[in-house]
């Protein structure tokens, strides 16, 4: 289907404005930053403040916590492999994921980490892009033996609660490798671990820091200066505190402060899975460069048929039912959002209209209450960006009521 350039209508760009204002003025959001672009015209609202109790005003450069909407952007660095024919999709990972050749995997899902059989083949290119490497954290699944030996042996999980890995990629392979896969490679989706292996094969393959290689191939073509896996000193003024809101008191609690936090010096792992920073701009730049089919500017970033395998389901029926009730079960408690159908590399694809996105859409959101979604039927990239965890209703209310009020918005 083809879309007309013309944009939004105005009273709908009110509307949106309006509603969340709403939500800042509630009290509940300290602020947020949304971009909306369709066809040439592109829309930033700042609504708010960088902090629950005042000071600087949020702005159209203030940096946020990305979490899980990295998944998207990172899972490119992999696709420029695959362009330049040096990766392919069914290679084993083997030759530079030595760390997990000859698996064992367990007998079930649930059962003792000793009770396993002999991998049938080995760990894929594929398998890891789709999610489907045979581990992941399965949080519908929180007393099998299996997710607690991913924390227990520090492959997730720093000591102050802090989720993503706290160790350099070589010892997080190291803790891995002592570890037995939940389901045979391939065989189910299973959500984050797979896109923090890519970081490492990325980094393995191409010799270079992962950040490294994205800065050269993605961020800088497309211009993405404020992209990374931390704020430097410079740029730290414009990174507000991740809150954790006590969804009983209403107290806003500090989850990661700017400075001297997760966020103010380069990890020790660079996570693939959630650990870049970024502003709406920098998103807007790459989710654009997707809709066009890999092109910016006059400039091929990555190929259309990349673009398309990345952007489209690439799940079996069987395994995408699986997805729903992880995204039931887990997904509805912060973001009443996450049933889409479909998976692709790294983002989420709607395979079914369950809500007022068309099927097509594509993208990713984030437990520091961030979305982000590409739609190739109307032309349209929508940006909200919140420093409110996930772990409370509101930043999933205004998330849902920004794509309500944003798809209302499209006029013709």
């Amino acid at each position: 289907m083809g879309h007309s350039n013309s944009g939004f209508s105005k009273t709908g760009l009110d509307r949106l404005r309006e509603v969340l204002a709403g939500h800042v003025e509630s009290g509940k959001i300290p602020g947020l930053v949304a971009l909306v672009s369709r066809g040439e015209e592109t829309h930033v609202e700042t609504i708010g403040t960088m902090r629950h109790d005042g000071g600087a005003p949020m702005s159209r450069d203030t940096i946020f916590r990305m979490a899980s909407t990295s998944k998207p952007v990172a899972v490119s660095a992999t696709m420029v492999l695959l362009d330049e024919c040096r990766l392919r999709l069914d290679d084993p990972v083997d030759p530079w994921l030595p760390e997990l050749a000859d698996r064992q995997v367990l007998k079930r899902p649930d059962g003792p980490l000793d009770d396993t059989v002999p991998a049938r083949r080995p760990i894929t290119v594929r398998d890891l892009l789709t999610s489907t490497c045979g581990l992941g954290l399965d949080l519908t699944a929180k007393t099998a033996p299996i997710m607690g030996a991913l924390f227990e042996r520090g492959v997730y999980g720093q000591e102050d609660g802090w989720l993503l890995p706290g160790s350099d990629p070589d010892e997080w392979m190291r803790r891995l490798g002592t570890l037995p896969l939940a389901y045979q490679p391939g065989q189910r989706w299973q959500y984050n671990l797979s896109d923090d292996l890519l970081g490492v094969l990325v980094a393995r393959v191409t010799g270079q820091p992962f950040e490294t290689f994205l800065r050269e191939r993605i961020f800088d073509p497309l211009g993405m200066t404020d992209t990374a896996f931390h704020v430097p000193a410079d740029k730290i003024h414009r990174l507000p505190p991740l809150y954790a809101p006590d969804w009983q008191t209403g107290e806003f609690n500090v989850e990661d402060p700017a400075e001297g936090g997760h966020h103010s010096k380069p990890p020790a792992f660079p996570s693939s899975g959630g650990g870049l920073d970024s502003t709406a701009d920098d998103y807007h730049a790459y989710f654009r460069m997707l809709l066009n089919g890999g092109m910016h500017d006059g400039r091929r970033i990555l190929s259309r048929a990349a673009v398309e395998l990345m952007t489209t389901n690439r799940l079996t029926p069987e395994q995408q039912a699986a997805r729903e009730v992880y995204a039931r079960n887990v997904l509805h408690t912060g973001y009443g959002l996450g049933q889409h159908g479909g998976w692709g590399f790294g983002m989420a694809v709607r395979t079914y209209r369950g809500d007022y996105a068309p099927i097509g859409q594509f993208g990713w959101d984030g437990g520091a209450g961030t979305t982000t979604y590409a739609d190739p039927e109307n032309g349209l990239v929508g940006i909200l960006l919140t420093q409110s965890g996930m772990s409370t209703p509101d930043s999933a209310r205004a998330i849902h009521d920004f794509w309500t009020t944003l798809y209302q918005a499209i006029d013709a």
